[in-house]
Protein backbone atom coordinates (compact mmCIF):
# COMPACT_ATOMS: atom_id res chain seq x y z
CA UNK A 1 0.00 0.00 0.00
CA UNK A 2 1.79 3.40 -1.12
CA UNK A 3 1.96 6.27 0.77
CA UNK A 4 -0.44 8.20 -0.52
CA UNK A 5 -3.10 5.79 -0.23
CA UNK A 6 -2.50 5.42 3.71
CA UNK A 7 -1.99 8.70 5.28
CA UNK A 8 -1.74 6.48 8.11
CA UNK A 9 1.89 5.49 7.18
CA UNK A 10 2.58 8.96 5.95
CA UNK A 11 1.72 10.11 9.74
CA UNK A 12 3.85 7.66 11.06
CA UNK A 13 6.86 8.46 9.42
CA UNK A 14 6.80 12.34 10.64
CA UNK A 15 6.30 10.83 14.25
CA UNK A 16 9.60 9.11 13.51
CA UNK A 17 11.41 11.71 11.59
CA UNK A 18 10.79 13.69 14.86
CA UNK A 19 11.84 11.03 17.68
CA UNK A 20 14.94 11.48 15.44
CA UNK A 21 15.38 15.02 15.77
CA UNK A 22 13.83 15.58 19.26
CA UNK A 23 15.64 14.48 21.64
CA UNK A 24 18.85 16.31 20.13
CA UNK A 25 18.47 19.11 22.33
CA UNK A 26 16.49 17.80 24.75
CA UNK A 27 18.95 15.05 26.16
CA UNK A 28 21.33 14.47 24.20
CA UNK A 29 23.21 18.30 24.09
CA UNK A 30 22.36 18.46 28.10
CA UNK A 31 24.19 15.51 28.79
CA UNK A 32 27.28 16.20 26.97
CA UNK A 33 27.76 20.10 27.41
CA UNK A 34 26.00 21.17 30.83
CA UNK A 35 26.99 20.61 33.76
CA UNK A 36 24.56 21.14 36.88
CA UNK A 37 24.92 24.48 38.37
CA UNK A 38 27.92 25.42 37.19
CA UNK A 39 27.40 28.38 34.84
CA UNK A 40 31.44 28.41 34.11
CA UNK A 41 31.98 24.80 32.61
CA UNK A 42 28.63 24.72 30.99
CA UNK A 43 29.77 28.24 29.04
CA UNK A 44 33.11 26.38 28.48
CA UNK A 45 31.84 23.22 27.09
CA UNK A 46 29.56 25.42 24.79
CA UNK A 47 32.35 27.59 23.25
CA UNK A 48 34.46 24.45 22.69
CA UNK A 49 31.67 22.61 20.95
CA UNK A 50 30.04 24.86 19.07
CA UNK A 51 28.98 23.32 15.97
CA UNK A 52 27.07 20.47 18.56
CA UNK A 53 25.36 23.31 20.04
CA UNK A 54 24.29 24.91 16.52
CA UNK A 55 22.94 21.57 15.83
CA UNK A 56 20.66 21.48 18.80
CA UNK A 57 19.16 25.19 17.30
CA UNK A 58 19.06 23.73 14.40
CA UNK A 59 17.04 20.48 15.90
CA UNK A 60 14.47 22.69 17.31
CA UNK A 61 13.70 24.37 14.12
CA UNK A 62 13.65 21.05 12.30
CA UNK A 63 11.40 19.91 14.95
CA UNK A 64 8.87 22.82 14.68
CA UNK A 65 8.39 22.49 10.89
CA UNK A 66 8.35 18.18 11.63
CA UNK A 67 5.27 19.04 14.01
CA UNK A 68 2.94 20.85 11.53
CA UNK A 69 3.57 18.37 8.81
CA UNK A 70 2.40 15.63 11.53
CA UNK A 71 -0.59 17.24 12.69
CA UNK A 72 -1.73 18.32 9.29
CA UNK A 73 -1.13 14.44 8.22
CA UNK A 74 -3.53 13.47 11.43
CA UNK A 75 -5.73 16.19 9.89
CA UNK A 76 -5.91 14.23 7.06
CA UNK A 77 -6.24 11.03 8.68
CA UNK A 78 -9.16 11.66 10.98
CA UNK A 79 -11.15 14.77 9.73
CA UNK A 80 -13.86 12.04 8.77
CA UNK A 81 -14.10 10.84 12.34
CA UNK A 82 -14.88 14.30 13.72
CA UNK A 83 -13.61 17.46 12.22
CA UNK A 84 -13.42 19.39 15.31
CA UNK A 85 -11.16 17.23 17.61
CA UNK A 86 -8.65 16.89 14.34
CA UNK A 87 -8.61 20.78 14.43
CA UNK A 88 -7.57 20.70 17.75
CA UNK A 89 -4.85 18.37 17.30
CA UNK A 90 -3.11 20.64 14.58
CA UNK A 91 -3.48 23.78 17.01
CA UNK A 92 -2.56 21.99 20.56
CA UNK A 93 -0.28 19.44 18.70
CA UNK A 94 1.31 21.14 15.96
CA UNK A 95 1.13 25.25 15.78
CA UNK A 96 1.58 26.22 19.57
CA UNK A 97 3.81 23.68 20.33
CA UNK A 98 5.74 25.03 17.12
CA UNK A 99 6.12 28.33 18.19
CA UNK A 100 7.58 27.21 21.60
CA UNK A 101 10.29 25.44 19.79
CA UNK A 102 11.12 29.11 17.54
CA UNK A 103 11.50 30.70 21.03
CA UNK A 104 13.40 28.25 22.27
CA UNK A 105 16.18 28.53 19.27
CA UNK A 106 16.33 32.31 20.00
CA UNK A 107 16.69 30.93 23.51
CA UNK A 108 19.73 29.25 22.78
CA UNK A 109 20.63 31.96 20.17
CA UNK A 110 21.18 34.20 22.79
CA UNK A 111 23.08 31.99 24.90
CA UNK A 112 25.61 31.51 22.30
CA UNK A 113 25.98 35.19 21.71
CA UNK A 114 26.64 35.77 25.43
CA UNK A 115 29.03 32.85 25.56
CA UNK A 116 31.21 33.77 22.26
CA UNK A 117 30.92 37.63 24.15
CA UNK A 118 32.04 38.85 20.94
CA UNK A 119 31.69 43.02 19.92
CA UNK A 120 29.81 44.80 22.51
CA UNK A 121 29.37 41.90 24.88
CA UNK A 122 32.73 42.28 25.63
CA UNK A 123 31.85 44.94 28.15
CA UNK A 124 30.66 42.34 30.65
CA UNK A 125 32.40 40.61 32.70
CA UNK A 126 33.09 36.70 31.68
CA UNK A 127 31.74 35.76 35.03
CA UNK A 128 28.39 37.39 34.57
CA UNK A 129 28.22 36.64 30.88
CA UNK A 130 28.60 32.86 31.96
CA UNK A 131 25.56 33.38 34.18
CA UNK A 132 23.90 35.39 32.32
CA UNK A 133 24.09 32.14 29.40
CA UNK A 134 23.15 29.69 32.08
CA UNK A 135 19.78 32.00 32.78
CA UNK A 136 19.07 31.54 28.95
CA UNK A 137 19.76 27.76 29.28
CA UNK A 138 17.50 27.20 32.41
CA UNK A 139 14.85 29.68 30.42
CA UNK A 140 14.89 27.45 27.95
CA UNK A 141 14.19 24.27 30.07
CA UNK A 142 11.39 26.27 31.71
CA UNK A 143 9.79 26.58 28.49
CA UNK A 144 9.68 23.24 27.94
CA UNK A 145 8.26 22.43 31.04
CA UNK A 146 5.73 24.56 30.53
CA UNK A 147 4.99 23.22 26.71
CA UNK A 148 4.68 19.57 28.66
CA UNK A 149 0.99 20.97 29.09
CA UNK A 150 0.36 21.14 25.49
CA UNK A 151 2.56 17.70 24.88
CA UNK A 152 -0.35 16.40 26.95
CA UNK A 153 -3.38 18.63 25.82
CA UNK A 154 -2.74 17.62 22.31
CA UNK A 155 -3.10 13.95 23.07
CA UNK A 156 -6.30 14.09 24.27
CA UNK A 157 -8.55 14.47 21.45
CA UNK A 158 -6.05 12.79 19.39
CA UNK A 159 -6.80 9.47 21.64
CA UNK A 160 -10.72 10.32 21.64
CA UNK A 161 -9.68 10.14 17.61
CA UNK A 162 -7.95 6.44 17.78
CA UNK A 163 -10.70 5.40 19.71
CA UNK A 164 -14.20 5.78 17.60
CA UNK A 165 -11.88 5.56 14.38
CA UNK A 166 -12.52 2.19 13.83
CA UNK A 167 -9.17 1.63 11.83
CA UNK A 168 -6.99 1.44 15.03
CA UNK A 169 -6.86 -1.07 17.56
CA UNK A 170 -8.96 1.07 20.69
CA UNK A 171 -6.79 0.57 23.16
CA UNK A 172 -4.08 2.53 21.72
CA UNK A 173 -7.00 5.42 22.80
CA UNK A 174 -6.69 4.42 26.04
CA UNK A 175 -3.04 4.31 26.22
CA UNK A 176 -2.77 7.91 24.72
CA UNK A 177 -5.10 9.40 26.92
CA UNK A 178 -2.83 8.18 29.46
CA UNK A 179 0.04 9.67 28.04
CA UNK A 180 -1.23 12.69 27.74
CA UNK A 181 -2.76 12.84 31.19
CA UNK A 182 1.15 12.12 32.27
CA UNK A 183 2.42 14.85 30.42
CA UNK A 184 -0.06 17.27 32.22
CA UNK A 185 1.15 16.25 35.57
CA UNK A 186 4.49 16.58 34.47
CA UNK A 187 4.24 19.69 33.77
CA UNK A 188 1.75 21.01 36.88
CA UNK A 189 4.66 19.45 39.31
CA UNK A 190 7.40 21.49 37.03
CA UNK A 191 5.87 24.08 37.97
CA UNK A 192 4.79 23.26 41.27
CA UNK A 193 6.35 21.54 43.03
CA UNK A 194 9.41 20.96 41.12
CA UNK A 195 11.31 18.84 44.07
CA UNK A 196 8.94 16.01 42.94
CA UNK A 197 9.41 16.63 39.28
CA UNK A 198 12.37 13.23 38.59
CA UNK A 199 10.22 11.10 40.52
CA UNK A 200 6.68 12.06 38.60
CA UNK A 201 8.89 12.04 35.35
CA UNK A 202 9.60 8.47 36.18
CA UNK A 203 6.86 6.46 37.69
CA UNK A 204 5.17 8.05 34.49
CA UNK A 205 7.92 6.74 32.07
CA UNK A 206 5.21 3.44 30.80
CA UNK A 207 2.30 6.20 30.32
CA UNK A 208 4.65 7.96 28.13
CA UNK A 209 5.48 5.03 26.03
CA UNK A 210 1.61 5.50 24.33
CA UNK A 211 2.86 7.62 21.12
CA UNK A 212 5.82 5.07 20.52
CA UNK A 213 3.45 2.68 20.17
CA UNK A 214 1.28 4.72 18.44
CA UNK A 215 4.29 5.97 15.97
CA UNK A 216 5.21 1.87 15.19
CA UNK A 217 1.72 0.74 14.83
CA UNK A 218 1.38 3.35 11.92
CA UNK A 219 4.76 2.95 10.27
CA UNK A 220 4.66 -0.36 10.06
CA UNK A 221 1.14 -1.06 9.43
CA UNK A 222 -0.34 2.04 8.20
CA UNK A 223 -4.20 3.15 8.37
CA UNK A 224 -6.52 4.30 5.78
CA UNK A 225 -9.64 6.22 7.00
CA UNK A 226 -13.30 5.09 6.59
CA UNK A 227 -15.39 6.77 3.93
CA UNK A 228 -18.20 9.34 5.59
CA UNK A 229 -20.48 6.95 5.14
CA UNK A 230 -18.60 4.45 7.08
CA UNK A 231 -18.26 6.46 10.12
CA UNK A 232 -21.28 7.77 10.21
CA UNK A 233 -22.64 4.17 9.92
CA UNK A 234 -20.74 3.28 12.77
CA UNK A 235 -21.67 6.38 14.79
CA UNK A 236 -25.36 5.39 14.81
CA UNK A 237 -24.16 1.69 15.83
CA UNK A 238 -22.93 2.83 18.63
Amino acid sequence: MTSTRNPGRVAGLWYLLLSVFAPLRLIYIPSKLFVDGNAAATASNIAAHESLFRFGIVGDLVCAVILIFLVLAFYRLFKAADQNLAVLVVIFGGVMPAVIYFVNAVSDAGALMVVRGAGYLSVIDKPQRDAIAMLLLDLHDHQNTAAEILWGVWLLPLAVLVYRSRFLMRCLGVWLAINGFAYVMMSFTGELLPQYRDKVTSLSTPARFGEVALMLWLVIKGSKPQPLHAVASSSVAD
